[in-house]
């Protein structure tokens, strides 16, 4: 298996899993506003650093389901639900909610790093997600689960990640001032990723069938 490609689909889930807002990419743009540029990379280091271990922790889990066919089915389907779910939602139904202030109460460089390290712990949606991922990726033959690849796949994962929160620190300002009608605009573009993924999910289980 090519590592660059292992590396590269590892980069594009995580980042993926990044895109939409939450507490740690909007927390990583608030600091960078606030506090400056260094504080915001200096968080977004500490969340990168347990997504590492997440998404190893993850990909272990996924070499463990696949060779347990059974469970691999189970999840497949509870994951096709669940992104269609997500799909309708921010195709129909989502509204443009208020923007929540994080105020910060911190100045350290270190105590931003150790925050991230704490945010990014609580945050467990990562480990579900890219177990679900890898699984996948390993049943069409684009990830192996020797060492070698779990390590190319997990720090092309914590690329993704910091490569999203270095998007949102230093282009948050122009994010937060845009309109009603460009937050439809990325309530579109999450429900279009998340819509091939779900198709990917449904062909991956009729193929199964």
């Amino acid at each position: 298996m090519n590592l660059t490609l292992v590396f590269f689909l590892g980069l594009v889930i995580a980042l993926i899993g990044v895109i939409p807002p939450g507490l740690l990419n909007m927390t990583a743009a608030k600091i960078s506003l606030k506090e400056g540029h260094v504080r915001g990379i200096m968080f977004s280091v500490g969340v990168c650093l347990i997504v590492i271990v997440q998404t190893y922790v993850a990909a272990i889990f996924a070499r463990y389901l696949s060779s347990h066919l059974e469970i691999v089915d189970i999840l497949q389907r509870v994951a096709f639900v669940i992104f269609v779910l997500i799909t309708v939602y921010f195709l129909l139904i989502a509204k443009k909610q208020p923007k929540q202030q994080i105020e910060p109460r911190v100045r350290s460089k270190h105590s931003r790093f150790f925050q991230g390290l704490f945010l990014s712990s609580i945050n467990v949606f990562p480990i579900p997600y890219q177990a679900y991922m890898t699984v996948t990726l390993a049943s069409f033959g684009w990830l192996k689960f020797d060492q070698t690849s779990i390590i190319s796949y997990v720090a092309g994962a914590a690329m993704g990640t910091f490569v999203m929160l270095y998007v949102y620190i230093f282009f948050f300002d122009k994010i937060k001032d845009k309109s009603i009608t460009s937050q439809k605009s990325m309530n579109y573009l999450i429900g279009g990723i998340t819509g091939v993924i779900s198709i990917v999910t449904l062909i991956n289980i009729i193929k199964e069938l």
